[in-house]
């Protein structure tokens, strides 16, 4: 019978957990590989996968170390968690908006202080 941890936890901890489960699926979108690609190399389910990267509380440390390594082979947990990893950088820098034109005068007159 599986026990339920939530209740086990502050809520600052548990918020620790889902930001884990965040910081893995960054890494994995990253990397570009699917879930279930990712899930396989680790030897999980695929639901599984779903619950590490949502922070499930019921994971083992066996489990999230074992996604860890299918994504990143050779990044640490605590590399992890400092985002050092290079593919991260490279996400972050594809997810933030480019200006397609140039301001115009009016437009710079109006951000003008």
């Amino acid at each position: 019978m599986k026990r339920d941890e939530a209740p086990l936890l502050s809520p600052a901890r548990a918020m620790e957990a889902r930001e884990l489960g965040e910081k893995l699926a960054r890494l994995r979108k990253a990397r570009r590989l699917r879930q279930a690609d990712a899930a396989t190399r680790a030897g999980l389910a695929r639901s599984t996968a779903v619950l590490i990267e949502k922070g499930d509380l019921s994971r083992t440390q066996a489990q999230i170390l074992r996604y860890l390594e299918a994504i990143a082979p050779g990044v640490t947990l605590l590399s992890l968690l400092q985002e050092s990893d290079p593919s991260l950088a490279a996400l972050k820098a594809r997810e933030l908006t480019q200006r397609i034109r140039p301001l115009s005068k009016a437009e710079l007159d109006e951000l003008d202080f």
